[in-house]
Order: C-alpha cells, then structure tokens, then sequence
C-alpha cells in the first residue's frame, strides 16, 4: 500500500470536525490554543497530502479502496479535481497561519473551536464535486451558521448579517431546486432558477447593492475569523460549480457589469477609508469582484486569469489581514486618519505589509502579476470599457494599498517603553505567506498550468450543459403532434 493511497481528504476533515468539540471543553486559553493549533496543523498536513496524491497521479479507484466514504454514501461525494486540488490546502493554510500567529493578547477573544468548526465545512465544501450540487448547497447554508454564533458570542449586532445570509441561503435553494426540477419541467423554469442562482451569488460576494454586510461583519467579528470567512471566497467556487455550467449568456453577463462595477467602487472606497478594517473590507470586495469579471468573460485565456486571481487573492489578502491584525494585537483598532510611524517599532512587519499588498494589486515578481496580466489581456479582447474599468480598480486598489501604508507606517514617531516587535509565530506566518507569493510570482508557469486545465475543464462541462438546455429548450417549442 502506498501512503498516498491513505484517505487524506476524509482524514482532514473528520480531524477537524472532531477536534472543535474537543478544543470548546478547555477554559484555559494556553490549553485550547495548543490542542487547536495542533488539530489545525495535523489537518492541514494531511489536505497537503491528499493535493500531492492528485498531483502524482493517483487514481480515483485507488483512493476508493481505502476511503470511507464508499462504504457509508457508496460513492466519494468528496473528492479533489483540477479545480479544487490547491484551493483545498490553501484553505487549510490560511486557518493553521491565523491560529499560528494569533497573539498571547488575542487567545480569549479567537476561538479554536470555530476555526476548526468553519475549517471542517470548507474544506468539504471546496471539495465537494461537480456532481453533487445539493450537498454543496446544504454545505454553502451551513457555513453561514458558524459566523452568526460568533456574533452571538460577542454580544455583537446581527441583524445586518442575518438577513443578508438567509437571503443568500433563500435565493441559493430555491435557485438550484429550480433548476434541478428542469429538465422534467421546463427550460423557462431552468432560466429563471439561474436568475436566482445569480442573485445568491452576488450576495454571498458582497457585490453592490447588498455588499454592507462584509463590512459589518468586519466590524463586528474578531478579524482573524472574518478573515477566514470571506477571504476563500467561498461563493466564487459556487459560482463556478453552480452558476458557471447552467447559466444563459445573459446571466453571465448581467454578473460581470454588476461585479465590474462593484470593482470599481469598492476600490474607491478603499481609498478613502479611515478605519483600517473598513479599508482592507473595501480591498477585499473589489478584488472578489475583480475575480467574478473574469468568470464572465467565458474565454479560456480569462477564466485561467480569474481562477488565478483567486488563488493569488487567498495568499495576498490573507497575508495582507494578517499584517493589520499583528497590528491590531499590539496598536488596537487602527485609524487612518494621521501618521502613525509605526516601522521602527516593527520593521519586518511593514515590509510583510507592503509585500502582502502590493501583491494584490499585480506587483512584478509576485504571484498576482500574472493573473492582473491575464485579466487584462483577457478584457482588451472583449471590450475596451471593460478594459478601462479593470485598470481603474486595479490603479484604485494600488493607491489604497500604498496610502494605508505610509499613514501607517511613516510620517511620525511612534514612542513606546516596551518592544513591538513581532513575535516568532507571527514572524513564521507572514514569512510563509511572503514565500509563497514571490515564488508563485518568480515561477508562475506551474500554477497558470494548472489553472488551464481547470479552465479548460469548466467550459468543457459548461458546453455539455448548455447542448442539454438547447435540446429541452427545443423540445418545449415542439408542439405536440
């Protein structure tokens, strides 16, 4: 038996899902931060080793052999793809570097056993196969849970949350049972379930008008977890699983104006921001837009720029959060109002900051610019105004990064007794992502490989279904005879 024949996938998540429970029973901070960290690295360990059995060719049958799953659901209901085989231990990175850096000041307030609890529904989530839209559903609904238990937790607001998030769950099932109920019904009800599908999707991503729901939770949430929640972009992966195959031309097109336009003012609101988590929200949702104008297109060229995008938006915002809430543990809620002069408290965490952003924003020799590049190319082939509105955002979100970082960091002294320096596991964090960013940026061949195949696989799968709709489609303007 080789190692990589073991079920790593189903291993991940059954660890998480059992160690949330178990990390909820200790009162003692140091306790739980240990036995979390521990449940979220073996986790993450073992999605590493389930993408590297994908990469090296190990087959589906192999992996049935020893998988649980065909002995409890009689098939894999999840499993790795070209698509979801680096989402799913980039995921799992994101959660074991948040927990890995959270601060001694910032251990009661961060709660493990949600990490874990929202860390098991993702990675079934980004695993789950094309094949079986309805679990994806009910996992898509399920992950809205875990965020408004820690606003309850906090004694904080959520209403805006909650109405938000039923209104996704709402549109999201009755939106696929529409569809699901197509082919024995009509292709009007078949359009008309996409239309739905669309709405959740726009949504879940924050896009205008129903976007104020990622800044208040924002607001609201201890930022490493609202982090965590939103920055996998969760409803991306079910716009390409759910929307992407099924959805007219005209859907598609009404996603890419609405998120081009989202682009472009969230990426002007960055840049007035005067709060610090308010701004990297606003970066936040430009750049998810940014990845659904991509989807829209429909070309292979500028679906292999949004799903790098993606992937270069999960590393470059997740470090860039990360930088802001070292900063937070140290600073508290931080203004950008005035010049704070904060480098010479903390050097490596400035740089980590400026690297982490500017990669966002397609700076040369990281991984984001290549997917900017190739979203770029991708829109002069369609349309020049979708050229320009892409430039603008990306220009905005520059500025956004670069003014954040001088109040931040330059223009003043800062006079402090103790040292502000970050810590080792703060240091690990924000260096692995670092790492991770200039090699995906110096070596980007592998990773837009990748991405073309997966590319390549959705337009496969999205002209089969669209062959399918055309011949139920005909079929209901045949009259009877």
């Amino acid at each position: 038996m080789n190692l990589l024949h073991l079920p790593w996938l189903e291993l991940a998540i059954a660890i998480a899902i059992s160690g949330s429970p178990i990390v909820a029973r200790f009162r003692d901070p140091n306790r739980a931060y240990r036995w979390g960290l521990t449940c979220i690295g073996v986790s993450f360990v073992c999605t590493f080793l389930a993408g590297l059995a994908f990469y090296v060719g190990v087959t589906t049958e192999e992996l049935a052999h020893y998988s649980p799953q065909v002995r409890l659901f009689g098939k894999r209901t999840f499993s790795l793809d070209d698509l979801s085989a680096p989402l799913v231990p980039t995921v799992a990175l994101l959660h074991l570097l948040t927990a890995l850096a959270t601060a001694r000041t910032k251990m009661r307030r961060y709660s493990f056993s949600w990490s874990l609890a929202a860390e098991s529904i993702q990675l079934a989530t980004f695993s789950c196969v094309q094949e079986q839209p309805w679990v994806l559903v009910g996992l898509l609904a399920i992950s809205t849970l875990p965020p408004y238990i820690e606003l309850v937790n906090r004694g904080r607001p959520t209403r805006v949350y909650a109405l938000h998030m039923a209104l996704f769950v709402t549109l999201l099932v009755f939106g696929w049972g529409a569809v699901d109920t197509a082919e024995s019904m009509s292709a009007v009800r078949a359009q008309f379930g996409a239309t739905l599908l669309m709405a959740a999707i726009l949504v879940r991503c924050g896009a205008i008008p129903v976007h104020c729901w990622v800044t208040d939770w924002f607001e609201h949430a201890s930022f490493g977890i609202a982090i965590l929640y939103v920055v996998p972009l969760s409803g991306v992966y079910a716009a390409v699983r759910l929307v992407l195959p099924i959805a007219p031309e005209w859907v598609l097109r009404c996603i890419g104006l609405i998120s081009l336009a989202t682009a472009v003012y969230a990426a002007g609101m960055a840049v007035v921001q005067r709060d610090a988590r308010r701004f990297f929200a606003y970066l936040f949702l430009s750049h998810a837009s940014l990845v659904l104008v991509g989807l829209e297109l429909r070309t292979p060229l500028s679906l292999t720029a949004s799903l790098c995008l993606w992937f270069s938006v999960m590393l470059s915002l997740g470090g860039f959060g990360l930088a802001l809430r070292a900063l937070e543990a140290r600073f508290g809620r931080m203004s950008l109002i005035k010049y704070q002069g904060l480098y010479g408290h903390s050097p490596t965490l400035a740089v980590c900051f400026m690297l982490t952003g500017l990669a966002s924003v397609g700076f040369p020799a990281t991984v984001g610019f290549i997917s900017t590049e190739l979203l770029v190319d991708s829109a002069v082939e369609v349309s020049a105004s979708v050229c320009v509105a892409v430039l603008t955002a990306t220009a905005l979100n520059g500025i956004a990064v670069v003014r954040a970082y001088l109040l931040l960091f330059t223009g003043a002294r800062h006079v402090s007794a103790v040292s502000l320096e970050i810590g080792l596991r703060e240091r690990i964090a924000v260096l692995t992502l670092a790492g991770l960013i200039l090699g995906g940026g110096l070596f980007p061949q592998p990773g837009v490989s990748s991405r073309y195949l997966a590319a390549e696989q959705i337009l496969e799968r999205r002209d089969k279904d669209r062959t399918a709709q055309t011949a139920l489609s005909a079929r209901d303007q045949t009259p009877d005879q």
